[in-house]
């Protein structure tokens, strides 16, 4: 297909002189994204991104993850700088429908400016009919989005975070707003990915009078458009953009995150020796967290890793760093059920990397656990906590001492292991493992293969049999080990 779009006309009263989107702003997709904003953040869209109802929106050759999100936008009416909430509405003239879409595939490049995978030709669809502002309560604008005829976003201005004055009263602090500038005011939960064919319809409307823009229509295509390697960045997606895009992980077909039940029995049951030797059989000797022992003897732990760095204490990284709200206490506020928040702390032990407030955030968020190469202050009053903790040792120092806490959730070394988000962490009385996500279940169930076969080697061993060629097991004793095995099914 060509790389134009075709639509009809824009229905505003000029060429907008900005279009400014704001990102998260309803509490449905707040809580979809799983967080949620303290104060609205913005970015900007070309005028040149404007298409009318019945647009065609373009998805360029080899990619995926065309997304649209239904909006209410705003028109501004007359000028606003510095104006209170109180006074925002009366420079709003009109609102309308509007389908903020976005290529995911490039939305790892633009890092929150949106530039690249919100601003091509044809990536804000607006209208068709303009309502009269003044003629509705902000509070009672209801937004609806239709994927080929079946609803996927209903939500009202009511379930905002910040509320429609407050955006413009906020942008106009920073910025004049200026007659025909747009506010996209964000999408709720539901947004997802169109794919060539689809027909996405939005609308905005006033219950209580029956006013309506009437349903925004735009379909979506592929093109032939292709990018330039020798230009800029590439299109590139991972399973979180494809997670954000769609939605959800059971939308975009991805398997759920963390260890079924299943499996977390299963490695509850294996003893950490027999799943490292079970990986030592495939190649994987570096995946032991050396040095750490549990802070109660006899602890099992098992879950999925989230990660943690504390960088060597400098003090003036630490003074921009080490205070207020850190990487160390956003780790365990952000924490999720099952997830093992594992530190890197370099081996340092001459300080504490937690005490007993944080690891009871973490026991009160769900986590299955901590494991730090470094110290752990409060160590009896943290061993007595109901969360599994793996560490070097006791040391009564705070962080300034050894360490500044500075980043979350990427690849980190702890206890000579390369450790990455989602790797599965197992520990017992023998240490710590990390065992690769896409082979946890071969791995735990031959280790219970071989657990059934050394506790039946165990029973020879008591009634008197040599270990020579027992163990291991010789020809001969694998043949009575298997007719055994196969008589008792």
């Amino acid at each position: 297909m060509s790389s134009e779009t075709h639509s009809s006309a824009v229905p505003l009263p000029q060429q907008p002189g900005k279009i400014l989107a704001v990102h998260i702003s309803y509490e449905s997709r707040a809580a979809e994204r799983g967080r949620r904003p303290k104060a609205p953040s913005y970015f900007f869209k070309p005028a040149s991104s404007l298409a009318g109802s019945g647009s065609t929106v373009l998805r360029p050759a080899g990619t995926e993850l065309l997304a649209f999100e239904g909006e209410i936008a705003l028109v501004i009416g007359t000028e606003a700088r510095r104006v209170s909430a109180e006074q925002a509405w009366e420079h709003v003239q009109a609102v309308t429908a509007a389908n903020d879409w976005g290529l995911y595939d490039l939305r790892a490049a633009d890092k929150g400016s949106n530039v690249r995978n919100k601003g091509r030709d044809g990536y804000t669809s607006i209208g068709p009919e303009l309502i009269d502002a003044q003629s509705v309560d902000p509070k009672a604008l209801r937004l609806r989005t239709w994927k080929n005829g079946q609803l996927v976003q209903q939500d009202t201005a009511a379930g905002m975070i910040f509320p429609l004055t407050q955006l413009i009263a906020d942008l106009s602090q920073h910025l004049t707003l200026q007659p025909g500038d747009v506010i996209l005011t964000g999408t709720p939960a539901g947004a997802s990915v169109a794919e060539p064919g689809d027909v996405v319809e939005v609308e905005v409307d006033d219950p209580a009078s029956g006013a309506t823009s009437g349903r925004l229509v735009t379909t979506a295509a592929e093109s032939d458009d292709t990018f330039d390697p020798q230009l800029g960045s590439l299109p590139e997606v991972n399973d979180t953009q494809r997670e954000e895009a769609w939605g959800s992980r059971e939308a975009a077909s991805l398997p759920p995150r963390g260890l079924t039940e299943e499996l977390r029995a299963k490695l509850m049951e294996v003893p950490v020796a027999g799943l490292s030797q079970q990986l030592r059989q495939r190649g994987l000797n570096n995946v032991s967290i050396d040095g750490v022992r549990p802070t109660r003897p006899g602890t099992k732990l098992v879950g999925t890793a989230k990660t943690l760095r504390f960088v060597p204490n400098r003090e003036d990284l630490f003074k921009s760093h080490g205070g207020g709200y850190n990487a160390q206490k956003r780790a365990f506020d952000a924490v999720d059920s099952g997830e093992v928040i594992v530190i890197e702390a370099r081996g340092e032990a001459g300080s504490g990397t937690l005490g007993d407030v944080l690891a009871l955030r973490a026991a009160a968020r769900g986590a299955a656990g901590v494991v730090t190469d470094g110290g752990v202050r409060d160590y009896a009053t943290v061993a007595e906590i109901d969360l599994p903790v793996f560490t070097t040792g006791a040391h009564p120092a705070v962080l300034g001492r050894k360490h500044v806490p500075w980043d979350t959730d990427l690849t980190i070394a702890c206890g000579g292991a390369t450790v990455q988000p989602g790797d599965v962490i197992v520990g017992d009385d023998d240490g710590v493992i990390v065992i690769p996500p896409h082979l946890v279940e071969e791995v735990v169930d031959a280790a219970l293969a071989k657990e059934d076969e050394d506790a039946w080697v165990a029973e020879q061993v008591k009634a008197g049999h040599p270990v020579d060629g027992l163990f291991p097991m010789n020809r001969a004793w694998r043949e009575r080990y298997e007719a055994e095995q196969a008589g008792g099914e």
